[in-house]
């Protein structure tokens, strides 16, 4: 069994308990060979063919706006957030938001911040300061912003149970884990022998185990593996919506995080990641292809209709942009009166391309129903 860290006696909220302190990334006798090897050239292939495939579909930011959506909504529900895909789309179009809801959007916020930064020369790089930034947009008005965001913690924390001494794990106390945190700032810039793609896998746990904020660190934890994954260059673009590959294996996900801390066991985390990565990224690259499909196929559709209108063909051109939508928005989006647009919403209704959401006679919203059931895919409740 290999060693990954000591433990210390503290004494918190009147228990005596044993706080865990991981040792510096990264181990030495790490085993990189073999099958181990196989996955990890699979998983970058697949995050080549990923940024080749969703390059050669026109319109990239349709694949934005929905995938990064996708992740946010995802990620929350991890941390048992009870908003869909549909919900934040529809929250976006209406302006209200549940407790719920401005969690997936302060998520949104903050990578979009951060990844913000990491591509703009003047931006901040990927740092301690950066996570803090994030972190603060995270917990912005909503569960948690009362426990000092944008702040590392400097009280003890724990995860599980109502009490330290019912806890399944005990974070570092807050003076080592300034240290910690120090060293892997240090580690996110230092150049070893350790594949970019397994350092991500490790940062990730090393960051989780470190748990420097009294409350969010999961979705800071994920957000880290997109800001890291652009770093070295693996990812142009967040389309990886990660979080879906452990919420759907979320039980093995949270043992094997705790088996690097009880076992030393990092091949095996290694070895979930690197399938993570792969099997999220093939996803992504056949989602993207059957939205293009599904748009393609529509577009076509609609240039064979027999009373297609210069309206009609915008307001559909519009839509995997904005995939849900009043007659309001799209006079707006179009500029145009209502009267012309209205038809072209007719047009698209006949068609069964777009499906009319709220069953009201007024202020109705409408949906790119067969484009949304693609995009939505993992993210029900």
């Amino acid at each position: 069994m290999r060693i990954t860290g000591k433990y210390v006696k503290i004494t918190t909220v009147g228990s005596e308990i044993q706080a865990y302190i991981p040792d510096p990334l990264s181990p030495k006798d790490l085993s990189l060979t073999g099958a181990r090897t196989i996955l990890l050239n699979d998983a970058i292939q697949a995050l080549q063919k990923l940024d080749i495939a969703t390059n050669l579909v026109s319109g990239q930011e349709w694949l934005l706006y929905g995938f990064v959506r996708k992740e946010a909504v995802v990620t929350s529900q991890i941390e048992g957030t009870q908003a869909t895909l549909i919900d934040l789309l529809n929250n976006e179009d209406d302006g209200q938001q549940t407790g719920d809801l401005e969690e997936v959007c302060n998520y949104l916020a903050a990578l979009n911040y951060a990844w913000g930064e990491l591509t703009s020369p003047k931006g901040l790089p990927l740092s301690l300061r950066l996570i803090k930034e994030a972190h603060s947009r995270l917990m912005r008005g909503v569960r948690g912003q009362n426990k000092t965001p944008g702040e590392f913690r400097i009280s003890q924390n724990w995860i599980g149970g109502m009490r330290p001494s019912d806890a399944t794990f005990i974070p570092p106390p807050p003076n080592e884990m300034n240290i910690c945190l120090s060293q892997l700032e240090a580690y996110f810039h230092t150049d070893d022998a350790v594949p970019p793609l397994i350092r991500v896998a490790m940062i990730h746990v090393q960051f989780e185990t470190i748990h420097p904020f009294l409350d969010g660190n999961g979705r800071i934890g994920r957000l880290l593996i997109a800001l890291l994954l652009r770093q070295y260059g693996l990812m142009r673009s967040p389309l990886l919506y990660v979080s879906l590959y452990f919420k759907k294996h979320r039980h093995e996900y949270y043992e094997l995080l705790n088996r690097v801390r009880t076992h030393g066991d990092w091949e095996a985390w290694i070895d979930y990641f690197l399938k993570a990565i792969k099997t999220v990224a093939d996803d992504v690259v056949d989602t993207s292809t059957r939205l293009h499909q599904i748009a393609t196929q529509d577009r076509e559709k609609l240039l064979k209709h027999p009373k297609i209108t210069v309206a009609s063909m915008r307001l559909f051109e519009e839509l995997p942009k904005k995939p849900i939508i009043t007659l309001t928005e799209a006079v707006q989006r179009l500029e145009l009166t209502k009267p012309p647009v209205s038809k072209a919403v007719s047009i698209l209704v006949a068609m069964g391309i777009l499906v009319e959401a709220t069953g009201k006679k007024r202020d109705r919203a409408y949906r790119y129903k067969s484009y949304l059931d693609i995009l939505a895919e993992g993210t029900e409740l």
